[in-house]
């Protein structure tokens, strides 16, 4: 059965200093059924201090989120830079089997230079997957925004090279690139059909296409998205794994909107009923 879970990336953010305690203030009030962890650079020096504090608040953490640098170290492609990701990725893998995690969301390409040099990302995949799975870890590709393709592109690219490859599916990520009806059109069943979709993050999207300046993660009913269609098509389609909600729930003073967060959990579970 399905979970509806909250990214940690919606309540902890750079007006907090990334101070992983805010959840002091967010675990009891909140209505998911577990969190995405997200993880940062600056945790790395004391991962060990992040994973103690989680396992006191006795906190679900089904899925981790690899921080977003891994990507944009494989997109720049040195030798140096791919086997730095690595070591990262595996650090990630670390902490995510210490808190009981199943699944590792991984941003494959990223940054400035995202996807220009594709073959290089491309060609990491195989030890990567052998890295998360030596630990009991899913590993998930996300479909991430690009600068020279399109996320479309490359799923079709990973796929066709990596038939058993699995990933998660960000609704913002789509609309940016303007990609989301792509996923119900029949050349594009083999994600659904063959179960390559194993997680949905479902964020609204409020700006163009390749809008760079309204790249802001927004809650289901502030953008354009048409959740009615997607929801209806998760449903038939018979899908029963998980969603994560990352709607930024803090504003400018670092005050975290937990009933938005939960109004987003609710709807999400009213339109699976």
């Amino acid at each position: 059965m399905y979970r509806v879970l909250c990214s940690t990336g919606a309540l902890i953010g750079r007006v907090h200093g990334y101070d992983y305690t805010v959840l002091d203030r967010c675990v009891g009030p909140l209505t998911c059924d577990g969190y995405e962890l997200m993880l940062y650079p600056r945790w790395y020096d004391d991962i060990a201090a992040v994973k103690r504090y989680i396992c006191a608040k006795h906190l679900s953490v089904p899925v981790v989120h690899c921080q977003k640098g891994i990507g944009e170290l494989f997109s720049q492609g040195s030798d140096e830079e791919t086997e730095q990701a690595h070591r990262l990725f595996a650090d990630d893998c670390e902490t995510a089997a210490d808190l009981g995690s199943e699944k590792l969301v991984l941003h494959l390409w990223g940054g400035l230079a995202s996807d220009a040099k594709f073959e290089g990302n491309l060609r990491s995949y195989p030890r990567l997957l052998e890295t998360a799975q030596a630990r009991g870890l899913e590993l998930l590709i996300e479909n991430v925004v690009c600068n020279v393709e399109s996320p479309a592109a490359h799923l079709v690219q990973l796929y066709r090279q990596y038939p058993d490859i699995r990933f998660v599916y960000d609704t913002k990520m789509a609309a940016f690139h303007e990609e989301l009806d792509r996923l119900y059109i029949d050349e594009s069943a083999w994600l659904w059909r063959e179960g390559h979709i194993c997680h949905y993050h479902v964020n609204d999207y409020g700006g163009g296409y390749k809008d760079w300046s309204n790249l802001r993660t927004l809650p289901i009913g502030r953008g354009h998205v048409d959740f009615d269609r997607f929801f209806a098509f998760v449903r038939n389609s018979g899908y029963t794994g998980d969603f994560t909600v990352e709607a930024t729930a803090f504003n400018g003073e670092g005050v975290i909107d937990l009933d938005m967060l939960n109004a987003q959990f609710a709807c999400i579970r009213a339109y699976l009923q």
